[in-house]
């Protein structure tokens, strides 16, 4: 029992270095188009830290292009979690685990301490189970209780493979060009009411949905 479970942990870590080593060649060798990264560079010109939302199905570029920077990551408790978690600390990621049905208000509490404290933060609003591209309130109540701006972020891939699972899971091929857009930095007032921040909530779906749409437009 115990040669076979060494056996489990070393195809489990074997697995894993691949899966890193695969994804960071992939990434690499993406060809990258920016709009607007200059409201990025602006924020952390001032020293400013911020909550950044993308959609769950074409996160990886998003994470890929802002590693090494100490970000605070929510991830689910689920096993596709644990991949992406171990991922992400590999990219100097800050790992919080938890999702609206599973450890979630701990996790807000975390994550609205860490961007109090001068941290940004990422989130897939529509994560980890869905539905797709439906905006949770996570990073909008993230950015309301510690007054620090919400910026959205689209990545369109020219060249990619659309999974058949819950988010249409989108993964790049090899060399494939890529536009990323980024919003105007949101900043949410935190005496706003239930109602209003649910209004907020929604603006903010619909703006992340037409700048996907508008990433997923190549030009070039």
């Amino acid at each position: 029992m115990k040669l076979r479970k060494l056996k489990q942990d070393f195809l489990r870590l074997i697995g894993t270095y691949l899966l890193n080593s695969t994804i960071n060649v992939l990434c690499k060798s993406l060809s990258i188009k920016y709009n607007d990264l200059s409201i990025i560079k602006n924020l952390e010109n001032q020293n400013k830290n911020f909550v950044l939302a993308f959609w769950h199905g074409n996160m990886l570029v998003p994470w890929f292009q802002f590693r090494n920077k100490n970000i605070v990551a929510l991830i689910s408790k689920s096993k596709d979690g644990d991949l992406l978690s171990k991922l992400l600390i590999n990219w100097k990621y800050r790992v919080v685990r938890g999702s609206s049905s599973d450890g979630g208000n701990k996790a807000l509490d975390i994550m609205v301490s860490n961007a109090k404290n001068k941290s940004s933060i990422a989130v897939t609003p529509d994560g980890p189970k869905g539905p797709r591209r439906q905006f949770k309130a996570g990073a909008v109540i993230t950015a309301k209780k510690s007054g620090v701006p919400l910026v959205l972020v689209a990545a369109g891939l020219k060249r990619k493979r659309i999974l058949h699972s819950w988010d249409h899971f989108e993964i790049p091929k090899f060399f494939s060009e890529v536009n990323i857009f980024f919003s105007e930095p949101i900043y949410i007032d935190p005496q706003l009411s239930y109602d209003d921040t649910s209004n907020v909530i929604k603006d903010c779906e619909n703006a992340l949905s037409e700048l996907s749409s508008k990433a997923d437009l190549f030009n070039y």
